[in-house]
């Protein structure tokens, strides 16, 4: 039964997140950010444990698969356009990666945080899955890696399309491309919003980043942290 209030709490406030979010455009309604706010508060509210609310999240969790899957609709549909400027976007990943990676290192350091808090931090940027498989062969804390990725995700799909319009990056495929390489899935959502193009470049670079990612991390980390 709780399971079953889990899914149906979950989808109607995201169902009135996005509704809130049509209406009152900011970085505080976007449908991610604001219906974690709310499931978190009626959760607690209703006396509902994580633990009782992890059987919906799996059940959830598990519709990502098709939904990623759904991402190579688009990405084929714009072959050519990938054809056309996969140099440029192989370099603009490699520097957003490089980027990402040593300023989560410098800030680290500058914050005298822990191996485990840095080592959680560097590989932000890359979606859950393969997150918590890179942290799993570095011995990483795993809730750790995910709440930042899942919090990094969120601030890219908040205010990544609004920075990117106050330095002029009009360019449909650098905008998919630049949201896609740093806040991952949950950025790719937000950039399919914009238009086909951008979201087709989002998730495109959402795997090539996570697959660079999964070999610069394990084999070069030991080397900076």
């Amino acid at each position: 039964m709780i399971t079953f209030y889990s899914i149906l709490l979950t989808l109607s406030v995201y169902i009135f997140a996005r509704f809130i979010a049509a209406k009152y455009s900011s970085p505080l309604t976007n449908p991610v950010f604001l219906s974690t706010i709310v499931i978190i508060f009626l959760l607690v509210i209703s006396n509902v444990s994580y633990d009782e609310y992890i059987p919906a999240k799996k059940m959830m969790t598990y519709l990502l698969g098709p939904a990623t899957v759904a991402l190579a609709v688009p990405i084929y549909k714009n072959r050519r356009l990938f054809a056309k400027y996969y140099g440029a976007a192989l370099v603009g990943i490699s520097i957003g990666l490089v980027t990402t990676i040593f300023s989560a290192i410098i800030l680290g350091y500058c914050l005298q945080f822990s191996r485990m808090v840095i080592l959680a931090l560097t590989i932000k940027s890359v979606t859950v899955p393969v997150a918590t498989e890179i942290g799993r062969i570095l011995n990483g804390n795993i809730p750790l890696i995910a709440a930042f990725v899942i919090i990094t995700g969120m601030i890219g799909a908040m205010f990544g399309a609004k920075l990117l319009s106050l330095f002029k990056i009009t360019h449909p495929f650098a905008r998919g491309l630049s949201i896609g390489t740093i806040a991952h899935g949950i950025g790719t959502a937000e950039a399919v919003k914009e238009g086909e193009v951008q979201g087709a470049v989002a998730g495109a670079a959402m795997g090539i980043a996570a697959v660079l990612t999964s070999f610069i991390i394990p084999y070069g980390i030991d080397f900076f942290i």
